[in-house]
């Protein structure tokens, strides 16, 4: 079921990228961050893949990635801002009275207000570089009154760099995308496995820099 949900929207994004072009990235990718169930994985790739190289004019690959990515970050950006506010404005009782129907738990409202409480608005910035996590983590983030401007410049950041590699990796790939996503989840593990070896190597060097007291005596 799952596949064949994934096939349409697959589908669809072949016809509506080449109706709407570089605004539709934006808007498939406002709407992923509103903690919608859109993958990023598919979005980006596919932009990577049907955008980059049609533009008319001596434009170089790199930059039209490069635009790509920035598409991406812009529709992320909003989306984010926007479950933002919708959970500084609604607060934990929005979560647990209607986050289920967007598959978000008070259970991940706490791991993310300890996330928060742990890394500060920098939160924001690495869980944008993970699968799933980057979908609904502006709203607990509103919900625990993160500061914005930091939140915005670091879900920005963090939203283009995301963004910028599937596009990259989208374009490398070209029509072979159709059968990698059909043939193997080999490409969702790869990214997966290197996103949290970032963050791992984030947390390691954050504690080797902050040692734990030593006990009294």
């Amino acid at each position: 079921m799952l596949k064949g949900l994934e096939n349409n929207l697959i589908d669809f994004l072949k016809i509506f990228y080449g109706d709407v072009g570089m605004p539709g990235v934006i808007v498939m990718m406002t709407l992923e961050s509103m903690m919608l169930p859109l993958p990023s994985e598919i979005i980006m790739p596919l932009a990577g893949w049907l955008l980059v190289g049609k533009v008319a004019g001596p434009v170089p690959i790199w930059l039209q990635v490069g635009l790509t990515g920035l598409a991406g970050a812009l529709g992320c950006l909003i989306g984010s801002c926007l479950a933002y506010w919708i959970g500084q404005a609604g607060g934990r009782f929005l979560v647990e009275k209607y986050g289920q129907y967007v598959l978000i738990r008070p259970e991940h409202l706490d791991t993310s207000e300890k996330w928060v409480a742990r890394w500060g608005t920098y939160a924001a910035f690495f869980s944008r570089l993970l699968p799933v996590v980057r979908t609904f983590v502006s709203l607990p983030m509103g919900v625990s009154r993160s500061r914005f401007i930091p939140f915005a410049i670091l879900t920005f950041v963090g939203s283009f760099i995301w963004s910028l590699g599937l596009a990259w990796l989208g374009y490398l790939l070209g029509p072979k995308f159709d059968q990698v996503r059909s043939s193997s989840g080999w490409l969702d593990y790869l990214i997966v496995i290197a996103l949290a070896g970032l963050v791992v190597y984030f947390v390691y060097t954050s504690f080797k820099h902050h040692p734990s007291p030593s006990p009294k005596d």
